[in-house]
């Protein structure tokens, strides 16, 4: 049976092999994904002047006013997706690179990078 620690640290395992690969600059930000039980995050970064230059989350105030009663489900993520994008394009940014901090592609992580790119975001 893998307990709840070996499936985290498997996590920070596949995190840093693909970090090494990716960095965030000017031209083409870092879009990084984070996600709990309850909650999903997404950051657009500069990672040559480590900067946030757009974040978005189920907690931030402008989501919880579009969305009632939505939070860490595929729902939320979509309009996550939506909102990191629309906001991302507003900051001139149109290219990104997506870091999905570890988790697999699939369900939220998957639901927020497809409406990012439908928002107008190239990956």
């Amino acid at each position: 049976m893998i307990s709840i620690k070996d499936k985290r640290e498997n996590r920070l395992k596949r995190k840093k092999r693909v970090r090494k690969k990716i960095k965030g600059t000017p031209e083409r930000p870092r879009l990084t994904v984070f996600k709990t039980a309850k909650h999903i995050y997404a950051q657009i970064v500069d990672d040559n002047n480590g900067r946030t230059l757009v974040a978005t989350s189920t907690i931030s105030p402008d989501f919880k006013s579009k969305a009632k009663g939505i939070s860490g489900n595929i729902k939320g993520a979509i309009l996550v997706g939506e909102t990191i994008g629309k906001k991302g394009i507003e900051k001139g940014i149109k290219k990104i690179i997506f870091d999905r901090n570890g988790f697999l592609y699939h369900g939220r992580i998957k639901a927020l990078a497809d409406a990012a790119r439908k928002s107008g975001l190239i990956f």
